[in-house]
């Protein structure tokens, strides 16, 4: 990072509109496009046909670390939470009070959520199968003191306040896994998690940027919850992302599960893709997404698979095909329906882009051997309120996605 950071700003500058100007032609489909962009190849030297990739200094640039500002790197440890204590096995209503208890706060009701049922052909499905809930929970140190949430309170951002929160919505939908994004709490959730019979694994980005920021609870990272009374964990494997054989900034968390009553076995994955807009990123995404199908599907096998995780990408972008449009390996997308994914799974208001409403997190699973038979419905506009999230009434920027998958029968 310092040999970028002392590097000509102009220069880096320049590449930078190149490589977004050949990344935007490369993702046009007009033959003129193309043509365009073939001439401007060879001005730079590449083979016909050759795709683009930025120069390394420029990927290093842009996905490998997390700051690239002449900030210093804050080294603290997750024990903010470490004076909160809890039973070994409590009731989930007594869990919550009990945080309730210590938070200080009187704390508002959570937006209600329905289920909404997929129709599936019952006979070719097991009577059994499992929930899973994918979350983007919003990391504490970025939601209170860098994402700039405008309408949202200060106080609505307390720790104390928004970790009941993220217990309650996790807890109240039951799931049998949980998937997680931008967690910088993971002791919390872990012993909290464990009075209802939960085991996790965690893994941290190699350059969060939550490290570059006071009182920081640690880095922020990915996790997997699972039921250990319904799953025993047979494997657990990690990947830091790589883009064009660079290594991201960007992890993938990924574990093989066997349900104890039927043996049946699974694998669950979970990620968080680079954010922000623009072809470049939406060229460094899809190179994301193809990393992960080749990781995935070589410990998947023949399993059942479910990735989930926050894809900064709308369904337009090319990683949504590409995790889609493997042949070897084929995917979909458990909410979409009728051809369709939600309007919105993150809705919310920032000082640098206004109001945003987009769908960027999704649940893929392996089509040809799990079934979806309920799907977690967004919230309306109405029930989300003029102010969007995060808020008093729900604590991260992003909904949770929650799925019932039935194993088909083989």
């Amino acid at each position: 990072m310092d040999e970028i950071c002392r590097k000509d700003l102009s220069a880096i500058k320049r590449s930078l509109e190149l490589a977004e100007t050949l990344a935007s032609v490369s993702l046009m489909t007009s033959p003129a496009a193309k043509r365009r962009l073939q001439a401007r190849s060879v001005e730079l030297g590449l083979r016909p046909g050759q795709p683009y990739e930025p120069p390394r200094e420029l990927l290093l640039y842009l996905v490998r670390m997390g700051s690239f500002t002449s900030s210093i790197k804050i080294e603290n440890e997750d024990t903010q939470d470490k004076n909160l204590d809890f039973e070994p096995k409590i009731s989930y209503e007594k869990l919550l009070d009990h945080c309730y208890k210590h938070s200080d706060q009187c704390l508002s009701k959570l937006i209600q959520r329905t289920f909404t049922e997929v129709p599936y052909d019952s006979e070719n499905v097991e009577s059994h199968g499992i929930r899973v809930l994918q979350w983007n929970a919003l990391s504490q140190a970025l939601g209170q003191n860098n994402d700039k949430f405008d309408l949202c309170p200060p106080e609505a951002l307390e720790w104390k306040r928004r970790r009941c929160h993220l217990l309650e919505e996790i807890l109240r939908h039951s799931p049998d896994v949980i998937c997680l994004q931008e967690v910088d709490h993971f002791d919390f959730l872990s012993r909290a998690l464990a009075t209802q019979s939960y085991s996790g694994v965690f893994v941290p980005k190699p350059d969060s940027p939550c490290m570059y920021i006071n009182d920081n609870n640690g880095p922020d990272g990915c996790a997997i919850f699972y039921r250990n009374d319904k799953f025993e964990l047979l494997e657990k494997h990690e990947k830091v992302l790589q883009v064009w054989k660079v290594h991201s900034n960007q992890v993938l968390l990924l574990v093989v599960l066997k349900e104890k009553c039927s043996g049946n076995e699974i694998c669950v994955s979970t990620t968080h893709l680079k954010a922000r807009k623009g072809a470049l990123l939406a060229s460094i995404r899809n190179e994301q997404g193809k990393d992960i199908l080749q990781f995935v599907h070589g410990y998947a096998g023949d399993r059942p698979t479910i990735v989930c995780g926050d894809f900064n990408a709308e369904p337009t972008e090319p990683v949504y095909k590409t995790m889609c449009g493997c042949c070897d390996f084929p995917l979909d997308s458990a909410y979409k329906i009728n051809g369709l994914e939600p309007p919105y799974t993150s809705w919310k208001i920032r000082e640098s882009e206004g109001e945003v409403m987009h769908t960027i997190d999704y649940m893929f699973y392996t089509k040809g051997k799990l079934t979806v038979s309920n799907i977690l419905n967004m919230p309306s506009g109405s029930d989300i309120g003029l102010n969007r999230v995060p808020s008093f009434s729900y604590p991260s920027d992003h909904f949770s996605l929650v799925a019932d998958f039935r194993f088909n029968k083989k």
